[in-house]
């Protein structure tokens, strides 16, 4: 199989080139150059925002594309205009954040999407852009040649976002943690290396299409993911779980100040945490183990220096540790005794 991955050198992009020459593909990536490519991999240079910034995809044929832009529809459009007679498939790694809000939980690839996108404009907010690149992607490929990726939450080695590396670096610090409870809250999320895996598939198999791509409801629980948080560390953390009341009434933002982490019986919850993947686990998508996602993030994270990399256009995540101190010095949380 001949791939080409638009991006190719950071967590989702990588995890793609990695996981298809490990299946032995002719893998070319095609980036502004400022990081280095995965060994193996072809690498052509270009700025797809710039003039004649598609110029190094001017000749090549390929069986599928991945894409993971999340700007101005107009980059997907015009990238997908110039390959469309030398690609067989386009993968738009797109997101669940394209359904209209808020998405009931259970919901579907059928719930009513976001208005107002378009495949021409220029960079608008994240959701409106992510429908765009699905319409320009669609208008080009035809629904036909074209899979729509809809992703939830992706953890993994090469994170760029800041959600699962301040959490272990957090916890790795030691001492009295704020773990937003409740312990047995559902989480649903997917492993960068298994949304890798299920989109080679997907080209295999020619699927089209949307795809909800997250774990079951419930794949872990927030206890899990923080137990898992502890144990990969080795830290002497203390988990003090806190009531949602609690966090919420302090001010802190879910999500946000503290990732992954939504109050359930919310919006957020249900959007975040509940989509129906039953689509994507019928074609095949399997996930590991919340403790296995997290270790090897951690080894990544030490291996790297313990600082990971952040997009400069994602929002920085996390608690302020004098935030935390506050909220624990007024009494909230208990000591986890979970055996």
């Amino acid at each position: 199989m001949r791939l080409l991955v638009l991006g190719g050198t950071e967590f989702v992009g990588r995890a793609v080139a990695e996981a298809a020459l490990e299946r032995g593909w002719d893998v070319t990536v095609f980036n502004r150059g400022r990081h280095a490519a995965v060994p193996g991999a072809r690498s052509l240079v270009g700025d797809r925002t710039g003039p004649d910034g598609l110029a190094a995809l001017a000749h090549g044929e390929w069986d599928a594309v991945v894409d993971t832009w999340s700007a101005a529809p107009r980059a997907v459009r015009d990238t997908a205009r110039l390959l469309r007679d030398r690609a067989r498939r386009y993968v738009y790694v797109s997101s669940c954040s394209v359904y209209a809000w808020a998405p009931p939980a259970g919901y579907t690839e059928d719930a009513p999407l976001v208005e107002g996108a378009s495949a021409d404009a220029e960079r608008t907010d994240y959701a409106r852009d992510k429908r765009g690149g699905e319409l320009a992607a669609e208008a080009e490929f035809g629904a036909e040649r074209s899979v729509l990726v809809r992703c939830g939450l992706i953890l993994g080695p090469y994170e760029n976002v800041g959600r699962l590396p301040w959490w272990l670096t957090r916890i790795a610090r030691g001492g009295p943690v704020l773990a937003p409870g409740p312990r047995d809250l559902p989480l649903q999320y997917v492993d960068v290396r298994d949304l890798a895996g299920w989109v080679l598939e997907a080209v295999e198999r020619e699927s089209s299409g949307p795809y909800n791509l997250i774990s079951e409801q419930g794949q872990a629980t927030m206890g899990e993911f923080l137990d898992a948080c502890v144990g990969a560390t080795g830290a002497t953390a203390e988990l003090r779980w806190t009531e949602p009341d609690v966090v919420l009434g302090a001010g802190i933002e879910p999500w946000t100040q503290l990732p992954v982490w939504v109050p359930p019986g919310s919006d957020l919850h249900g959007a975040l945490h509940s989509a129906d993947v039953s689509r994507a686990l019928a074609t095949g998508l399997v996930c590991r183990p919340v403790t296995e996602t997290v270790a090897d993030t951690w080894k990544w994270l030490r291996d790297i220096g313990g600082t990971a990399p952040m997009r400069p256009d994602r929002s920085f995540k996390g608690l302020d540790p004098e935030v935390e101190a506050q909220v624990l010095a007024a009494g909230a949380g208990v000591p986890d005794t979970t055996p």
